[in-house]
């Protein structure tokens, strides 16, 4: 049953000149059996905020209903947006609960943020044990990430314009389709500026292997 709420994955986390860039790749599997082929890996949170997931399907499926509640209530309370900072704390609040949760199955979700606020855009990278860190360049997540930080450390530049960031982070999932057996299957891209968040590519691929 473990291995059945597992799901390997390329996610990407990219901080460009006027925007952050998130992608994935569409593929959920349990072993080495693809159980979903058009599975969502990066999702909208609310009008500032947006996350990637890797990890156990279920688990991330919940933190994310928890997350965008905790978010509305904040914000309900406080009669203000939240902070992507606090935005960030509150999900790697909840990361720390969920791992340490007595459980028969473990819980491992890990997350990346992209985020805007009032102080510009941000990516955080919320490590599974709860841990929170900003990222100031890139950052990658999943069983393909190695040969997605291959592309990323050879081609990544701090003044790269969103657009080609989005060229940048669809050329590192490509790497990873080719690679790794547990991506595949399509690409998922969100962008996030100081004015709105868009999905600007979503598409499906077939690969042989």
């Amino acid at each position: 049953m473990e291995e059945q709420l597992k799901t390997g994955t390329t996610t990407i986390g990219m901080v460009c000149k006027d925007g952050i860039v998130l992608a994935a790749d569409k593929r959920a599997t349990a072993g080495s059996l693809i159980v979903d082929k058009r599975a969502e890996k990066v999702h909208i949170l609310n009008d500032d905020f947006a996350v990637t997931i890797a990890g156990s399907v279920s688990d991330a499926q919940l933190i994310i209903k928890l997350i965008r509640a905790e978010l509305k209530l904040k914000e309900v309370r406080t009669m203000k947006k939240a902070s992507a900072r606090e935005a960030a704390n509150l999900l790697g609040g909840i990361l720390y609960g969920n791992l340490r949760r007595m459980s028969m199955y473990p819980g491992i979700a890990h997350f990346l943020m992209g985020g805007k606020d009032r102080e510009g855009i941000h990516l955080y990278d919320l490590f599974p044990d709860g841990s929170v860190t900003r990222i100031k360049d890139f950052v990658s997540s999943g069983s393909g990430s190695v040969f997605a930080y291959g592309v990323l450390e050879s081609q990544y530049k701090p003044d790269l314009a969103a657009a080609d960031g989005v060229k940048l982070a669809i050329r590192c999932i490509n790497t990873a389709l080719q690679r790794d057996t547990y991506s595949g299957n399509g690409i998922d891209v969100v962008v996030v500026t100081d004015k709105d968040i868009k999905r600007v590519l979503q598409k499906e691929l077939e690969i042989s292997l």
